[in-house]
């Protein structure tokens, strides 16, 4: 086996690995859900390598990325479902339909144009995946109710918020679901009342009796603050990644300080600890 630029190396690699007599003990024994955290994970380090602006790293994680789409192209394959090349086949054909502005006869060529005719033609392959589950359940009635029944659910009548999904990150999903009753008119116009709002869970987080409640009223607390961003066209989890950032500078200059008096932020006091915090954001707006 040699390594190849082209995917379908790839694709035999990870067969390879998934053989049941000479492939990778550890692979064998993957399914679609053991392998969700490493594609989270890989996920979240293709952003840090962009946000660290470091292509060789990027290049890397973006293969690690690209693996995940095989390993679950393969668990199908073995399943019956569909193959990489489906994959493959599926997304070249959305593409080309969601832009008819470019491989089409369509003479919109303007942003906003795009943009309405993507979201219409977004809403018919919506229908359509809908009624073709339908039929794939119909089908496949006998395997109902079993651990590998992937006939789907009805997304029919399911709700305005059922095209979301539910394991996005917390704030992504909240900001979504806004955005999307917002459509129907479910949604503040103003900052003004929503600044009200986060007063007042700020009080029922307060006045809590217990941790449950107080839990409760958290996220009460955080989807308020994912409205009040959103007026302002601000994406909470861009605005908390920010802070985050912020902070682990300030800390790390923080140590950097104590390690030039030949100390650990362990034996200050937290007075020590304070000072050395304040010098830290004076040092970064300084800067």
């Amino acid at each position: 086996m040699q390594p190849s630029r082209d995917t379908t190396r790839l694709v035999e690699i990870m067969k390879a690995l998934r053989h049941p007599e000479t492939g990778c003990p550890w692979d064998i024994e993957q399914s679609f859900d053991s392998i969700i955290p490493y594609t989270i994970e890989e996920t979240y380090e293709v952003v840090d390598a962009i946000e660290r602006r470091d292509p060789d790293d990027l290049k890397e994680e973006l293969g690690d990325l690209l693996l995940q789409v095989i390993y679950y192209s393969q668990l199908a394959d073995e399943a019956g479902l569909f193959s990489y090349e489906d994959v493959v086949d599926g997304i070249t054909r959305k593409m080309i339909r969601r832009h008819p502005h470019v491989f089409g006869d369509a003479s919109a060529r303007n942003a906003r144009s795009a943009k309405g005719q993507w979201e219409r033609i977004k809403a018919e392959e919506k229908q359509e995946r809908a009624e073709a589950r339908m039929r794939r359940r119909d089908i496949r009635a006998d395997t109902e109710g079993t651990s590998q029944d992937w006939s789907g659910t009805d997304e029919i009548g399911a709700g305005l918020l059922s095209s979301i999904p539910g394991a996005l990150p917390s704030l992504t999903l909240a900001r979504k679901i806004q955005e999307k009753v917002a459509t129907v008119g479910f949604d503040w116009t103003t900052p003004e009342p929503i600044i009200a709002k986060l007063r007042e869970e700020t009080a029922e987080f307060e006045a809590a009796a217990n941790l449950d409640e107080k839990r409760d009223e958290l996220g009460d607390l955080l989807f308020t603050l994912v409205n009040l961003g959103r007026r302002y066209d601000i994406d909470p989890d861009a605005a908390l990644r920010g802070t985050v950032s912020k902070f682990r500078s300030r800390f790390r200059a923080m140590e950097r300080a104590a390690a030039s008096r030949r100390m650990s932020l362990s034996d200050m006091s937290l007075d020590e600890l304070e000072a050395h915090w304040v010098a830290a954001k004076a040092e970064a707006h300084s800067s």
